[in-house]
This record gives structure tokens, sequence and C-alpha cells, in this order.
């Protein structure tokens, strides 16, 4: 890896005047320095991005535009070892995660939505006229323009080619902002657009943080045209405020606590196997692991020690270790904001049921940020670490007595981003699954996604739908054209 990583815009790779520290949260290692990208850079890119969506890029064909990004996706995988240390270098995740996961959807999203432009349709409609001789209406789809392109570090590729794939799919040109805790693999993605031979200004890449930096400057800035963001609630909520003033096109996957309703007719080797995946995948940093857990009264007690025996079986360490399940939370920052729920978690009343410190090793994984696998019970639904978002591998487990109870209890939020429902009565999980607020209901797994479905959550968890035709309809705008004939 390089020691700096540069901005690349118009082609080009620049350097600034300040540099931040890109930080191994395994053991708190400096991986590498990160060039921070000043307003001119910013300036430079959204110039360079417009030049192509006037340009050559713009220009293109969907069938030459989807054959690039193939090429893309080719790239991407000949390179797969250069992503593969990348991902974990900047998150220490487990390396059968990025492997199998993070790495593959990456490249694969670039594939999906190449093919689906070049059969993605448009309405065409006759119509009668007082004359008689009728006229057609035909649509067609333009692209947005300028797409500032902001992704999270918890899946840091795969969620940025989750948004860039589909927007230079529809002929935009793109200006990708990684976070500041995750800034290698887009640096990887903009040396492959170059590789590749993506024309100048269709693919840009700017980093830092958000207020007072790269992430302010861009949604601030009056060339970018549209906003696709995945992050927390209340930076979406600040984003929006920035784009009212020209009425932009945004997309929001907000933050969540999503809720798991356990039926004591479930199978539960089954459902307690898919809630400890659920709660602890990539140590609870995912948008969509469970935080509040409700129970039927009948089997509370049992799920309750067989989850604690899979979170105290998690083997927590280093990405390359053999048999290591989970790694640590992204920083120290967000490791202190995670404690500090351990700790309100005792002062509200909670029985700690496993958990709630920090793991030692004896080695220079003390100097990580790492956090024990968490459960709580004992809580009632008012209580913070009850209502807002953690993001880390915890969760509290409730007891109900009666499904509308736990239809009431789990849309009892601000978020509403997915759920999941575990019974052996289908009939109860359709009846259930309607009536829960969420963008997306599992019902007997987690994680389970079709990419063609809509994606996106309800309340505070965000706006607008991705995945297959919905992305494409968020980065092109329909216009009729009316032939008199």
């Amino acid at each position: 890896m390089a020691a700096l990583l540069r901005n690349f815009a118009g082609n080009s790779w620049i350097e600034t005047g300040r540099t931040f520290a890109n930080v191994n949260p395994v053991n708190g290692t400096k991986v590498c320095d990160v060039s921070e990208a000043d307003a001119a850079t910013v300036a430079r890119a959204v110039a360079a991005a417009r030049r192509a969506v006037e340009g050559d890029w713009g220009r293109m064909g969907d069938a030459e535009r989807a054959a690039l990004l193939h090429k893309v996706a080719d790239r991407m995988e000949a390179r797969f070892d250069d992503f593969l240390a990348a991902e974990i270098a900047d998150t220490g995740k487990s390396h059968s995660q990025a492997r199998t996961i993070d790495i593959p959807r990456g490249a694969a999203n670039f594939r999906i939505f190449a093919d689906l432009i070049r059969a993605y349709p448009n309405e065409s409609y006759e119509m009668t006229t007082p004359d008689g001789a009728g006229a057609l209406n035909y649509s067609v789809r333009r692209p947005l323009g300028v797409v500032a392109v902001i992704a999270p570090w918890n899946l840091p590729l795969l969620l940025l080619t989750w948004k860039v794939a589909p927007a230079m799919a529809a002929g935009n040109a793109v200006i990708a902002k990684p976070s500041e805790e995750t800034p290698s693999t887009a640096t990887l993605l903009a040396e492959v657009m170059q590789e590749v031979g993506i024309p100048a200004g269709a693919f840009n890449l700017v980093h830092g943080f958000g207020p007072g930096s790269a992430g302010e400057l861009l949604t601030t800035h009056p060339g970018v045209d549209a906003i696709t963001f995945t992050g927390e609630s209340r930076t979406g909520t600040a984003i929006m405020k920035a784009a009212a003033d020209r009425v932009k096109p945004i997309s929001f996957e907000l933050g969540g606590k999503n809720p798991a309703v356990i039926f004591a007719d479930c199978d539960f080797d089954a459902t307690v196997e898919g809630m400890a995946r659920a709660v602890f995948t990539n140590c609870g940093q995912v948008c969509m692991c469970t935080e509040r857990v409700y129970v039927e009264r009948p089997i509370f007690d049992r799920f309750v020690r067989a989850l604690k025996e899979k979170a105290e079986a998690l083997v927590l360490g280093r990405p390359e270790d053999a048999g290591v399940d989970t790694g640590p939370l992204i920083s120290a920052g967000h490791r202190d904001k995670v404690l500090s729920y351990f700790r309100l978690a005792v002062e509200e009343g909670a029985t700690v049921v496993t958990g709630g410190g920090t793991p030692r090793f004896g080695d220079d994984r003390d100097d990580g940020f790492f956090v024990q696998p968490t459960i709580w019970t004992g809580l009632g639904d008012d209580a913070r670490v009850c209502r807002e978002e953690i993001f880390g591998p915890v969760c509290h487990i409730a007891p109900f007595d009666s499904e509308e109870e736990a239809i009431a209890r789990a849309n009892d939020t601000d978020y509403g981003l997915c759920a999941s429902i575990w019974t052996q009565n289908l009939s109860r999980g359709h009846r259930v699954a309607r009536r829960i607020e969420a963008g997306l209901v599992w019902i007997n797994s987690w994680y389970l996604r079709d990419l063609r479905t809509p994606f996106g959550g309800v309340k505070l968890s965000g706006i607008g739908r991705e995945g297959g035709v919905h992305s494409l309809n968020f980065y092109s705008e329909p216009s009729n054209i009316c032939i008199k004939l």
C-alpha cells in the first residue's frame, strides 16, 4: 500500500498540503497517510465531472458504457488480493468476510448494473387526438449529471460500489468520498478506473472528513446535481439541509435500531444461529444488525442462555489468525462511544448477561479497538440503550406475551430500516411482516438479499430505495417526448 493516498480528479492524482492518518483498528498503528481534499480539489473534481457529463462519457451509448463497467469488474478481480489487503488493513474485519462478501460483491455490483442498464425499459403510449391522427408518447431517461457519493466505513468497498456502479451505468459522473476511516479500497478503485480507460472525470475521488472538510465542500457545491449517502441519521439531516437550497435529489440509507420478533414456535436452533449472525456480524457494525430482540415468554430464558453461549464462543482477534470470528470496532472514537453505552446500560438497570467490557490479549491487540460481544436483559423499552443506535456487538433481549404486543414494541422506534420474524407459522409470519414499519423484513432469515429488490428505510432510517431498477430510477430522470402524428 502506498505511503500516501491521494485524491483523484480528471484522471490526475492530487496531493494537498494537509494529511491525516489512516489507522489499523487491530493494534492502533498507522497504515498510511491520506491527503485531505481542500476546496480547490473539490472544485477541480466537480469541474472534471461536469466536463465528462458534457463530453465523451455523457455521449457514450449504454452498451459501450456497460462494456467499460464490465472491465472495471474484471480488473477488480484481477487485483483481488490488493483490494482484500486494503479492506482488512482499514477495517480489521475477518479474512472470511472480506474474501467472500466485501470484495466479490464490490466487483459484482459493476456487472449487475451494467447488465441492467442494457435491458432498462422505457414507456411508450399511443393516444387519440381531436383530429383523429393521434400522437405517440415515449419516454427517455437522462442522467442526473454530477453525483456526490458519500460512503460509510463499515462495508467500505461494497457500499461505495453499490452507489457508484448504478450512478455510472446511468451515465452520471461521480465524485466519491469514502469515510476518512476507510480510504484505501476507494483509492484502489480510482486506480482501476484509470487502468481500464474510464474517460477522464467520469470517476473522481476526494478524501476527508465531514463538517469543514471534503464532505461539506462536496454537498454544498452548486455544481453537484445529486447526493447519495449512507451513514448516521444526524449526518443525513445536515446533508438534506445543504441540498434543500437547490432542491437536489437525495438518496439516504441511514441509521437503524432493528428489532427481531421471535415466537415460541420458531425453529429454535436455526433462530439462535440466525440471531447470533444478526447481532454480532462484523462486530455489530452493519446497518441491518439487530439490537432489539423480543422473545415470546415460554422460550425467553432458554433463548437468552443459548445466545449467551454463542456470544461467549466467538473468537476475537487478528483477521489473519485461524478461527477468528470477529475483529475490532473501526476506531478509538467509536469504541469509546460503544463503551459509553456499556456503562449507560448498567446505570439504567440492565442485567449484563455477558460481555460489557473490553477483552485483554496481552499483546499489541490491547492497543486496538476491541470490545466484548454484549447481551443485556431487564430494561424497559424507554431505556436509552433500547432506543439509540449503538452500532456495536450488542443487543437487549426482552420477553413478550402476545402478537399485538410484539408488533407494537417492534414499531416503537424512530427508525425503520429492517426487522426479522422467526416463526414456523407462515400465516403469522406474513401477517406480522406486513405490520412492521421497516423497509425490509425477513422471515426466518437475516441478511438474505436479492439485489434486484428495493432496499431502504422509513422514518429516520432513510429516503429512497436502492437495488436493481430502483437504483437506476434514482440516478436518472424520465423525460417524455410527444409526437403529433
